[in-house]
C-alpha cells in the first residue's frame, strides 16, 4: 500500500514507522510548505495535519480520487461539505477522534453501560480526561466522543467543562506530565461508584490504528468509522 502522509509532526513519524513495518511504502510527506503533492502515486491519504490545513487536504484528496484516514481535531464545522465532497466524487473517508482499537472498543462500552444507567437517576455521571502538558486543547476529542456517546443514550442534553451544569455532564480536564491519555467515566451515588477507564501506555496505538484502517478502506467507497473497520456495528 501507497500512502501519502499529511502532516509529519511526531504522529506522522509514528504512522511511517508503523506502516513500514507492515510492509507499506510513505510515498509522500506533506506538511504546510508543500505545494506540488504526487495524489496520482496514493492509495491512500492519513491526515494527522492541522485544523487550518486539514479540510483543504482532505477534499484535494477526494477531488483526486483518493480515500482518506484523518485524526486531525478542530476542523469539525466543514465535516458535513467534505462529507458530501467526498461523496459527490466516489471517494472513501472514515475519521476519529481516536484510532486507538482500545478506546474504541471503549466507546462501545461507555454507550452500552450508558443505557443501562438511563433508568437509575440516583446516579450522576462524570468525565475526566489527563493528558500530557503539552496538549493545549481542552476537553480531549475522545472525551467530547464519550460524552456525546452518553448523550446519545442518556437523558443528559449535553456536557460542560470543568464546573457543573443542570442536566450536562462535567468533563474534568487535566494536563500533567507526560501522559499519553486517561479517560475515566465514574457513575456515583450516596452509596457507591460504578467506573469505566481507559489508559494509554503511549501514543503508538493511535498510529497503528490510523494503519489498521487504512489497510481496511482499500477498494471501499463512501463514508466509514472505526466501528466499521472493527466490525462493531
Amino acid at each position: 500500500m501507497k500512502i501519502g502522509l499529511f502532516g509529519y509532526g511526531k504522529m506522522g513519524k509514528m504512522i511511517e514507522r508503523i506502516a513500514t513495518e507492515r510492509g507499506h511504502t510513505i510515498v509522500a510527506k506533506i506538511d504546510l510548505e508543500n505545494t506540488n503533492i504526487p495524489f496520482e502515486a496514493m492509495d491512500v491519504a492519513i491526515d494527522f495535519s492541522t485544523p487550518d490545513s486539514a479540510f483543504g487536504n482532505i477534499t484535494s484528496c477526494f477531488k483526486n480520487k483518493v480515500p482518506v484516514i484523518s485524526g486531525t481535531t478542530g476542523w469539525l464545522d466543514q465535516y458535513d461539505e467534505a462529507i458530501k465532497i467526498c461523496k459527490d466524487q466516489q471517494s472513501a473517508f472514515i475519521y476519529a477522534s481516536n484510532f486507538s482499537l482500545g478506546v474504541n472498543v471503549f466507546f462501545e462500552l461507555n454507550a452500552y453501560l450508558a443505557k443501562m444507567m438511563k433508568g437509575l437517576n440516583q446516579y450522576n455521571v462524570e468525565l475526566e480526561e489527563i493528558h500530557h502538558t503539552q496538549k493545549l486543547d481542552a476537553p480531549s476529542g475522545t472525551a467530547i466522543s464519550l460524552a456525546e456517546g452518553i448523550v446519545d443514550h442518556s437523558n443528559y442534553s449535553g456536557w460542560v467543562l470543568d464546573k457543573k451544569a443542570e442536566n450536562s455532564i462535567t468533563i474534568n480536564s487535566k494536563r500533567e506530565g507526560s501522559v499519553p491519555g486517561t479517560h475515566t467515566i465514574s457513575y456515583g451515588s450516596q452509596v457507591d461508584e460504578i467506573q469505566i477507564k481507559h489508559t494509554a501506555h503511549n501514543r503508538e496505538g493511535f498510529a497503528l490504528g490510523a494503519v489498521i484502517a487504512a489497510e481496511w478502506i482499500q477498494g471501499k467507497t463512501g463514508v466509514f468509522s472505526m466501528k466499521d473497520v472493527l466490525n462493531l456495528t
